[in-house]
């Protein structure tokens, strides 16, 4: 943690201010607890009698383990994202988070002063929250996990395996947003498709996606746990065609149109599965499934969270025929799968919706902002 620099994928780690003040701070108790030494060395009777370098040695070590820690405000933390998350930074070995008082939550004032005193503030709130939580102050690095900032010209799009840039951006950035959950799927599909020239950019773009009901936060979990085994276990939605993710998947897809976007909720608390159908005529070659296999396993092949399936996976991919959405639930991975035959090709994303597609990708950025090692506190 207190190396001069970590090397990741070749990317320096970039320290920031804070990062200085406490390695100042640890040699400092570093050289007091080795003139303690000295001291018991000359004088042990009067030193190790009395347990005096024991007791300096514990109380140094709990203080170098405060300055090394990096410390995370959610502001939202009340919500689904902002609970997920933070029950992972509690478990997460090398950040601190710190947490406002229930009475304090709401007010100006104590927010700010939250935000400055943390190494990064996540903003777990509405849009229009999110947007004026912003404008707090200037004094702060922010990671935004609504979508009010996710195509802002200022703000850095928090997907680090969108290309050989991101990481870098993300670790330097004052300002990330966080991906939203469809667009994830979609993105990592296509993109490398349309990178390679196998899909051309004008080609029109369709994908279906089915999410649990945790994605749409506290009112549509109420809904929906009370359902019990009522007609509509699967519902459609966004049924105007203007669902706020698809901008996203426009803006970091590649695509040059406006990609038509057909969602759904699932009875099932999360997991979600986004699938991305094509014609073998769209593509600009000759082109079957096990190539696009092969295209995103090596444009996929460092990254520790994705796994793409082999080619024709439906022999283990399938449960009794049917591909469950949950199966990578609890975890930051994303499962690439594709299927087709020769005239048609459909890519599939299997994924945790408050995992890769939210908290989890939340982690994985503050691991990067703060010079953390990437995969630090996921699985």
């Amino acid at each position: 943690m207190i190396d001069s620099v970590l090397r990741m994928r070749g990317v320096a780690r970039v320290y920031c201010a804070p990062s200085r003040a406490r390695f100042a701070g640890i040699f400092a108790l570093s050289r007091h607890l080795f003139s303690c030494r000295a001291r018991a060395a000359t004088d042990p009777d009067a030193c190790v009698a009395s347990g005096f370098v024991e007791a300096e040695a514990e109380r140094i070590t709990h203080e170098k383990r405060r300055l090394m820690s990096n410390t995370v405000f959610i502001d939202g933390q009340a919500g689904t994202t902002g609970l997920e998350l933070a029950a992972r930074l509690r478990a997460h070995d090398a950040i601190d988070l710190i947490e406002i008082d229930e009475a304090s939550r709401k007010d100006p004032d104590a927010r700010r002063s939250f935000f400055e005193r943390a190494d990064v503030t996540v903003l777990c709130l509405p849009d229009d929250a999110a947007r004026e939580a912003a404008t707090l102050t200037k004094n702060c690095r922010l990671l935004d996990a609504s979508t009010a900032h996710r195509v802002h010209d200022d703000w850095v799009y928090g997907m680090p395996e969108l290309c050989d840039a991101s990481r870098q951006r993300i670790q330097t950035a004052e300002r990330v947003s966080n991906p939203g959950c469809y667009p994830t799927g979609f993105i990592l599909s296509v993109r490398p498709l349309i990178d390679a020239g196998w899909l051309s950019a004008d080609i029109p773009l369709r994908l279906h996606a089915i999410s649990g009901y945790s994605g749409g936060g506290n009112k549509l979990i109420d809904a929906f746990a009370g359902r019990g085994d009522g007609p509509y276990l699967t519902t459609p939605y966004g049924l105007t065609l203007e669902h706020k993710h698809v901008p996203e998947m426009r803006a970091y897809s590649g695509t040059a149109s406006t990609p038509l976007f057909n969602p759904m909720v699932g009875h099932f608390y999360k997991g979600m599965l986004v699938h991305v159908p094509l014609f073998a005529k769209e593509f600009e070659r000759k082109v079957t499934a096990e190539d696009v296999t092969k295209l995103l396993a090596e444009r996929y092949a460092d990254e520790p969270f994705v796994d793409v399936f082999p080619s024709a996976p439906i022999d283990f991919a399938l449960d009794d025929g049917f591909l469950s959405p949950t199966v990578a639930n609890g975890t930051n991975r994303i499962d690439l799968m594709v299927f087709g035959h020769d005239e048609q090709i459909t890519i599939v994303t299997r994924y945790d919706n408050l995992g890769k597609g939210a908290s989890g990708a939340a982690v994985q950025n503050l691991n990067l902002m703060i010079g953390l090692p990437e995969t630090a506190g996921l699985a």
